[in-house]
């Protein structure tokens, strides 16, 4: 006979068995689980305070990358946030320093010139002169900077207009021969007047362009102004008109002091300038807006401006499409 005492016995430890197995399993599992997610949580920690300190705006702290899955995936992204937050700081930076520099430059520019106008104009006023030759020169010497200030204040409009994109261009065809002509006419006897020669090398009887003459003109005064301000005697300057197959090229070329290959690399950027020589002070020195005008224009009309340094020789190349009909289309 089975003891029914023994039996009852055997069936209460069954319980006690399951609920210590059970508790077993649960701390085995909890303890395992902690092993496995440990790093997980430790790195967790990483992320966050990482994310904190680049919210307060140290954007130079990196998270360290130590994973393959998809936390360090998360710590490549929030890197690269850091490094675009940090690049648009710069860039904003930059663009308040050249807001600043703008107006700085611009006020030094357009001052310098209506002061010595307005003292000739006082002079005028107070009849502060010897005779009638020195009355000419006030008044000659009054509509110089008159004059100055205009183009000073033209370049500054037209250059804002540019950068802003508000700017429409009156294409039609033309030919750069005839061009380059009537603006020599006009530049040719201020160039004699400071004893300056220009000779042409024109290799083409036409060189027919889709522009708008105006704005190209513009471009040409600006670069032969620029080469009669900084050509050192004897004052020579040349210019070469070609043409191939696709563009038609205008090269200005002259003697100059030298220059660093930082010089050379500023030569197009706007407020950059460099004083003329000390024997033609009298030239007047611009914003230092003429090259960048010309790049923009050159540029917005499908062509391109662009530098050659040698030892002294200069050289500006104006290349623009030549004109055919697949130009129109």
């Amino acid at each position: 006979m089975i003891d029914s005492t023994t039996s009852k016995g055997k069936l209460g430890y069954i319980p006690y068995l399951i609920a210590a197995s059970l508790t077993v399993f649960i701390m085995s599992f909890l303890l395992f689980f902690y092993l496995l997610t440990r790093r997980i949580i430790k790195y967790f920690s990483v992320l966050s305070k990482g994310l904190d300190l680049i919210s307060q705006g140290n954007l130079e702290y990196r998270v360290p990358v130590v994973r393959e899955d998809e936390l360090g995936a998360l710590a490549k992204n929030m890197n690269k946030m850091a490094e675009q937050l940090a690049a648009q700081k710069v860039k904003e930076k930059e663009a308040e320093e050249s807001k600043m520099n703008l107006i700085t430059g611009v006020s030094h520019d357009l001052r310098t010139p209506l002061t010595s106008m307005i003292g000739y104009l006082d002079l005028l006023q107070k009849r502060s002169y010897l005779d009638e030759n020195e009355y000419n020169r006030f008044v000659n010497n009054a509509s110089s900077k008159a004059q100055q200030l205009k183009r000073l204040i033209d370049d500054l409009f037209i250059y804002t207009r540019l950068t802003s994109g508000d700017i429409t261009f009156s294409e039609q065809k033309a030919d750069m021969r005839e061009l380059l002509q009537q603006v020599l006419f006009e530049f040719v006897p201020i160039a004699e007047e400071n004893h300056a020669a220009v000779h042409t090398h024109v290799k083409v009887e036409k060189a027919p362009v889709h522009i708008d003459p105006e704005q190209v003109a513009r471009i040409l005064d600006n670069l032969l102004m620029n080469a009669l301000k900084y050509a050192t005697m004897p004052k020579i300057i040349d210019i070469h008109l070609s043409s191939d197959h696709t563009s038609v090229y205008l090269t200005i070329e002259n003697e100059g002091e030298r220059i660093t290959q930082e010089q050379q690399a500023k030569l197009f950027d706007r407020f950059y300038k460099v004083d003329p020589m000390e024997h033609e002070s009298h030239l007047q020195v611009g914003a230092g807006l003429g090259l960048a005008i010309a790049r923009q224009l050159a540029e917005r009309q499908g062509g391109r401006l662009t530098f050659a340094y040698s030892e002294g020789n200069y050289a500006f190349t104006l290349e623009l499409p030549l004109f055919t009909l697949d130009s129109l289309t």
